[in-house]
């Protein structure tokens, strides 16, 4: 009676076994890439993240707290729309003075 000498190698239970073995390691794997990312949802601290340093398309990423900024770099010179406030000196000890223009008054 060939049906009584079975073999535990034709079980279809353990191929499922197998399966759930092997999604429990791809699910462990991706739970240590998750815990390793710069910008982990579960860290506490801030983050900078910068992609392509130097590069033309160089990426910044900032994480403070739950908000993600994200700053791209273009190939223009950027310009400022400010006027003068100061000028800054530096002593010969190494120490730096700023010196608001317009003396205390000015607003």
């Amino acid at each position: 009676m060939r049906f009584l000498d079975s073999d535990e190698a034709d079980d279809p239970i353990l191929s499922v076994v197998n399966l759930i073995d092997l999604f429990l390691v791809v699910i462990g794997i991706l739970m240590i890439v998750i815990v390793r990312n710069p910008l982990n949802p579960f860290a506490r601290e801030d983050v900078v993240v910068i992609e392509n340093p130097g590069q033309a398309d160089m990426r910044i990423t900032i994480r403070e707290g739950e908000e993600l900024t994200r700053y791209e770099s273009t190939d223009e010179i950027g310009e400022g729309g400010g006027i003068r406030a100061g000028v800054t000196y530096r002593l010969p000890d190494g120490r730096m003075i700023y010196v608001p223009e317009g003396g205390p008054d000015a607003d």
